[in-house]
């Protein structure tokens, strides 16, 4: 009796295990291959979120974002057709604070040059959710869109709808009382750009075939997000600082005029709340802002140097190890062009250098991720 029932226990392991390893097979078997027109697809999404981004830089570099008075989500996809439209346009621009303060006496070819960023922008922003929409739709019926994909996407379309939303509410803080948007608000909606990019990507690299594991230190994983998260700090901080024109204040490196740390931001009573708020009204937040921006800078340079030698010199392998030398390469040239557009920033900021820096903000956080 004994024996009989060591064998039927020794049967059941055996259909248990049998039946486990099947289970995993077929799990394995239907894992969901993702076809490589979607992936082209969130390719093709992933670089209109980045144009769109080093656009908006553009525009608010050149000074364009109030030009377009209105939020027409419909009607705003068309420009000015003739002489009459674009004198109307003319018109409403000549209400608005920037144009009675900055650009009074603007000429129309002028006035049309800051048109076409701004209607750029927006043109440019409702071409993605066009790609986007008629795509979806298709691959969704075909069945080529798991629910794991799905979800993904659907935040990546509450934040693109949030992104949208605050562009105009920064576009509104610029047409009442003060003639440029708010810098707060201008970072919040390049923030949320941001979060629409990164989720985005993010999506994108989850279709491909996952590699094997290949960071096996505990201590590589954990550096890794904490770069990520200091990179996002480091983009928010340089949004203020554009949105503040800090640069214009101290265009000059290593030392900000002349003084490691800025002698306005060591007293005690430029630390209320109205300078903060009021940031425009003094050099104060200009300082702190520049002086937060370049010491982060420094503490990230250090940090990826330690990464990469970290990363080199440990087991790791495959695309890890392959990808890591663009870290260190990418972070120098991030340096560098945030040095030149200091530098270039006498009286104006250079549109070119500063879209490049900001590009390459996001080519940088493209490679952390």
């Amino acid at each position: 009796a004994e024996k009989i029932c060591q064998r039927k226990a020794l049967i059941f392991v055996r259909e248990k295990n049998k039946s486990m390893s099947s289970a995993t097979a077929s799990s394995k078997s239907t894992a969901f291959i993702y076809p490589k027109a979607v992936q082209v697809w969130l390719m093709i999404g992933v670089f209109m979120v980045f144009m769109q981004v080093v656009i908006g830089g553009v525009t608010r570099l050149t000074g364009s974002g109030l030009s377009i008075t209105k939020w027409e989500i419909v009607t705003g996809t068309l420009p000015p057709l003739n002489a009459a439209q674009w004198q109307e346009e003319f018109v409403e621009y000549q209400a608005t604070p920037q144009y009675q303060k900055i650009n009074d006496g603007m000429s129309m070819s002028e006035f049309k040059f800051i048109y076409f960023w701004e209607y750029f922008h927006r043109l440019w922003a409702r071409s993605m959710g066009f790609v986007f929409l008629i795509r979806f739709l298709f691959f969704y019926f075909k069945g080529w869109i798991d629910r794991p994909l799905l979800r993904r996407l659907g935040l990546v379309v509450l934040l693109a709808a949030l992104a949208a939303s605050f562009g105009w509410i920064m576009v509104a803080s610029g047409l009442v009382n003060r003639p440029w948007v708010n810098a707060y608000k201008l970072t919040l909606h390049l923030s949320i750009a941001l979060a629409v990019y990164s989720t985005l990507f993010w999506t994108l690299l989850t279709t491909f075939t996952s590699y094997p594991q290949v960071i096996h230190k505990v201590l590589l994983k954990k550096w890794g997000l904490w770069i990520a998260i200091l990179l996002g700090v480091q983009i928010v901080l340089g949004g203020i600082m554009s949105g503040m024109k800090a640069g214009l204040f101290y265009p000059s490196w290593p030392q900000l005029n002349g003084e490691w740390i800025p002698s306005v931001v060591l007293q005690g009573s430029e630390w209320n709340s109205l300078n903060f708020i009021h940031y425009d009204r003094g050099p104060f937040m200009s300082a702190l802002v520049q002086l937060m921006h370049r010491s982060l800078a420094y503490i990230l340079t250090i940090i990826v140097l330690w990464y990469f030698y970290k990363g080199m010199t440990s087991e790791s392998k495959g695309p890890f190890r392959r990808a890591l030398p663009l870290l260190p390469v990418m972070i120098f040239i991030q340096v560098l062009l945030g040095i030149f557009t200091l530098l270039g920033s006498k009286g104006t900021i250079p549109v070119g250098l500063g879209v490049f820096h900001q590009a390459g903000a996001l080519l940088l956080l493209s490679i952390v991720l």
